[in-house]
């Protein structure tokens, strides 16, 4: 009982400073941008990190983690070896001031203690462990699309003339069906359920999709936004879009929160299971878990993560206030699009992609490139290293 406390502490300590590693992705636009300072910054982002526990329900990306490892070779002793090498790599990425994954670094703690372990077929390779490093590149890749599609149509909305008027008309009409159809979805499994609920703010909250109405309203929100936008001289303009911003980052937080603070919870449950595989179980999230974790991330955004600022927020491209919501929304639809997938992403990757996605908008020139691929090193290395330090801590301190 006592190497399990250990483990679960070691594992909490991790998620504290998963916080403050990657406190910078939900803040560096709006600091970078100056419409709130870092301190307000990162009580503005802990807050939405702890609101993402009452919106992710499902625990997808958890259960993901936790069959990292095959469950027959899952030992106390695997989870501590991967805890050490993820804690150990999080800190010496984050004194260099390098925004690696703090993810990647926990799946490849966890699989490379496994290996050392009990041989690498103690891997579950096509699932998630494949797919995880595959979204190492789509995960960017998706956020710079969405970025750039993004900060086009706000450029476009600059412009008169009623082609963007139709398109923000479109926006919303998509987006009123799209939620339309998750609340009609929803609602007939409430009323399976309950036989009584008609009010659409029960339909809302019961929804494991709520998350879908967070973006919808802001994207709603953005559309409406645009029909003005060619009213407004370039002051009143970035006047509004730092107000806009406020909505974006909080909904990043969310999906850092909900997507980061789950893998935690994935591979405390993984301990438990192994200690006591009658007792517990995948399928029942023990209740202190989720709250445990989303509280150790948020506390740790409030300590921050300074060093790393630099380099998202102004270091890959100078970002303005139209550009910081452009990238903090495709962050989020990124980051809520693989949770629901349940796959287990990097937030750091994610608005990486995405700033590098506004930047192009204005030039390919306008990205700093030679930071990007040093950036790009830092995350394929990432899971290896994390691995073989893993595998280098298992062998000294457990192997017999």
């Amino acid at each position: 009982m006592t190497f399990l406390i250990i483990v679960i502490a070691l594992a909490l300590i991790f998620d504290y400073i998963n916080g403050f590693h990657d406190a910078a992705n939900s803040i560096a636009t709006i600091v970078s941008t100056k419409v709130l300072t870092p301190f307000q910054a990162v009580l503005w982002a802990a807050l939405f990190n702890f609101v993402a526990y009452f919106i992710f329900k499902d625990h997808g990306v958890a259960n993901s983690v936790a069959k990292t490892v095959k469950a027959e070779y899952i030992t106390l002793q695997v989870v501590c070896a991967g805890l050490i090498a993820s804690i150990l790599w999080n800190l010496l990425t984050w004194w260099f001031g390098i925004p690696s994954s703090s993810s990647h670094t926990l799946i490849g703690g966890f699989a490379g203690a496994a290996i050392a372990h009990a041989g690498i077929h103690s891997v579950n390779w096509s699932d998630p462990v494949l797919k995880t490093i595959g979204f190492i590149f789509i995960a960017p890749l998706i956020g710079m699309i969405m970025a750039y599609i993004i900060s086009l149509w706000f450029l476009n909305s600059f412009r008169k003339g009623p082609i963007p008027k139709i398109i923000s008309t479109i926006v919303i009409l998509l987006v009123i069906l799209f939620l339309y159809k998750t609340l009609e979805f929803d609602k007939q499994v409430l009323d399976a359920k309950t036989h009584y609920s008609t009010y659409i703010w029960q339909v809302i909250f019961y929804t494991k999709n709520f998350k879908w109405v967070l973006m919808s309203i802001i994207l709603i929100a953005m559309a409406v936004f645009t029909f003005y936008l060619n009213h407004l001289n370039t002051a009143r303009a970035n006047h509004w879009f730092k107000r806009l911003q406020l909505l974006s980052s909080a909904a990043f937080s969310i999906g850092h929160g909900g997507n980061d603070a789950q893998k935690v919870m994935g591979i405390i449950m993984a301990a438990l299971i192994s200690y006591d595989p009658k007792r517990y179980s995948l399928d029942h999230m023990v209740f202190w878990v989720p709250i445990a974790c989303y509280s150790a991330i948020a506390l740790g955004t409030l300590t921050g993560g300074w060093k790393i600022i630099k380099t998202m927020g102004t270091r890959i491209t100078k970002v303005t206030p139209f550009e910081g919501v452009a990238a903090e929304t495709a962050g989020a639809i990124t980051l809520f699009i693989t949770e629901s997938l349940k796959i287990p992403v990097s937030s750091t990757h994610t608005i990486a992609g995405s700033i590098i996605g506004v930047g192009a908008t204005k030039r390919l020139s306008a990205v700093r490139w030679g930071i990007t691929v040093n950036l790009l090193w830092a995350w394929v290395l990432t899971i290896p290293v994390s691995a073989g330090l893993a595998a280098l801590i298992y062998f000294i301190v457990f192997h017999r």
